[in-house]
């Protein structure tokens, strides 16, 4: 019986029977309708009085209720028949399935409109067939529309089968057509804009506004509507000084970024957040200069260090052998015995031993100020005590090299915070220099001032050697002030000096105007 029913006369016959219950149902509604008329309300239309079968309205009430359980039965046997054929569990597609469900509907609309137009004239009898005709057809538009229905909602195919879904996904796909088009389009000009120089692209911009402008003066001024280029003002100016001001902010993004790496601030990012076009690329590049600079530092301080440590190790691995060449040609010259000569060569060797101690030594003090490996303790310290000092402990030293000191000091107290250690070491070196390379028979003037909140030093001193290295060059390591380098010292004095001095939070400025060499420490004043 399945099988017989999922074929096709199975079907038919079905379909069929639906319509006959159903026009049996309609015919037993019509008849209980007029008869209900006739005997409750007392009338009885001649025109439609053929109509009237002369049934009692009990069978008609009976036949009617068995007619419409059979259409029941029927169309819902037929709506589980829809799709179905033998040996196939699935659903199938019907012979209209690639039909949009509109263009199925369109018809059975006209016919519906078709069937209530010719009800209309039920009260003609000649009309009577042609509305018969028109509601069976009906009957089977309805049938055949229910059964795609359902064939289409069995296979999920419903909205997909309907012409407005397909004309959505025709306009997506040519929204999406025209997107890619438009991208590719966009990424092109895109790309040509951002090739242009900065000037180039400012120039288009202002062209651009002076041409809106041209026109909108031109077409207010045709008609005579004065009072629409004041609107076109305001509302130029509405747009153009928000656009200014988010210029000038990230203008101003960008100033930050390069204060910060001129004041030497690495660490320093610019913030590239709400930057666009040119001004993002900019303060990317700012950051990454910012980023190549920090990593340069990084290398030399630590390339710095290796050589602070290799100057280090080596110096004390000299200072070894050295400490025993002097000790053993010191028993050489204590011993009585030895020869005239060997007590000369004796001293010549303890002589340049410790000068070679001392140029060790100074080699790793000037490696370890240089990198401020030294230890600093500061503690507040009468300025003018290092003058005095100097004056005392130099006094001969001076002499022997024919110079005279003239100190000045300030009337009232100077307090400084240093490292008294450190300080001396400071002056040691630059009135050692002084020693080294002034010209015999000059005054050396050492003077001690407050200016601001700083306590200067001041050292002035001629020099025998003409002075034609630049003052940078003079603060390097290892540069002596007489090309010649017959005088002692290994050029480290000034550069020990300046290292120290930056260590205590002072500076060292070193100037010369002919043969006049001057020297000036700054140290902020304390109270």
């Amino acid at each position: 019986m399945k099988k017989f029913l999922r074929s096709l006369a199975g079907k038919t016959i079905i379909f069929i029977l639906c319509v006959c219950s159903l026009c049996a149902t309609t015919l037993g509604v019509v008849q209980i309708i007029l008869t209900y008329m006739e005997k409750y309300y007392g009338k009885r239309d001649i025109e439609v009085g053929f109509l009237m079968l002369g049934i009692p309205l009990k069978y008609l009430y009976i036949g009617s209720i068995g007619a419409l359980l059979l259409s029941i039965v029927f169309y819902i046997t037929l709506m589980y028949l829809a799709g179905r054929r033998q040996g196939i569990d699935e659903p199938v597609p019907g012979p209209l399935a690639k039909v949009p469900f509109e263009v199925i509907l369109a018809p059975a609309a006209i016919a519906a409109i078709g069937v209530i137009n010719l009800l209309r004239d039920f009260r003609m009898a000649l009309a009577l067939p042609t509305a018969i005709a028109a509601y069976v057809v009906g009957l089977v538009f309805f049938l055949g529309i229910s059964m795609s229905v359902a064939n289409r909602l069995k296979r999920h195919a419903f909205i997909k089968g309907t012409l407005i879904y397909m004309i959505l996904v025709l306009l997506k796909k040519l929204l999406l057509m025209i997107g890619r088009l438009l991208k590719k389009y966009f990424v092109t000009w895109k790309t040509v804009i951002q090739k242009l120089p900065l000037i180039a692209k400012t120039a288009i911009g202002l062209v651009g506004i002076s041409f809106i402008e041209f026109l909108g003066i031109a077409a207010a001024v045709s008609y005579n509507e004065y009072e629409a280029i004041v609107f076109l003002w305001f509302l130029e100016k509405l747009i153009l000084v928000p656009l200014i001001l988010c210029l000038a902010l990230m203008l101003r993004k960008l100033q930050k970024g390069g204060i910060a790496l001129a004041e030497g601030d690495l660490s320093y990012v610019t913030e590239t957040k709400g930057l666009i076009g040119d001004f993002k690329k900019h303060g990317e590049n700012l950051n990454s200069i910012a980023l190549v600079m920090n990593r340069a530092v990084e290398e030399r301080l630590r390339s710095e260090r290796m050589k602070t440590e290799l100057i280090t190790n080596v110096s004390h691995d000299i200072k070894t052998p050295l400490t025993s060449i002097i000790n053993y040609a010191t028993l050489i010259a204590d011993e009585g015995s030895s020869p005239e000569h060997i007590k000369e060569y004796s001293d010549v060797l303890v002589r340049q031993s410790e000068k070679l101690k001392r140029l060790t030594e100074d080699i790793v003090e000037a490696s370890k100020a240089a990198t401020g490996n030294l230890e600093i303790i500061p503690a507040p310290c009468e300025a003018s005590v290092f003058v005095t000092q100097v004056s005392g402990e130099y006094e001969e030293k001076l002499r022997a090299s024919y110079l005279t000191l003239i100190t000045k000091l300030p009337e009232t107290e100077l307090r400084i915070m240093v490292d008294g250690r450190r300080m001396w070491r400071i002056f040691d070196n630059l009135m050692n220099n002084i020693c080294k390379y002034s010209l015999p028979s000059t005054r050396v003037y050492l003077s001690l001032e407050r200016l601001g909140n700083k306590a200067v030093f001041s050292f002035k001193n001629t020099s025998r050697e003409q002075l034609d290295i630049p003052t940078d060059e003079l603060l390097e390591r290892f540069t002596r002030g007489d090309a010649s380098r017959n005088t002692e010292g290994n050029g480290l004095g000034l550069s020990i000096a300046k290292s120290l001095t930056d260590l205590q939070g002072g500076t060292l400025d070193l100037t010369t105007d002919g043969d006049l060499f001057k020297v000036a420490l700054s140290f902020p004043v304390i109270m």
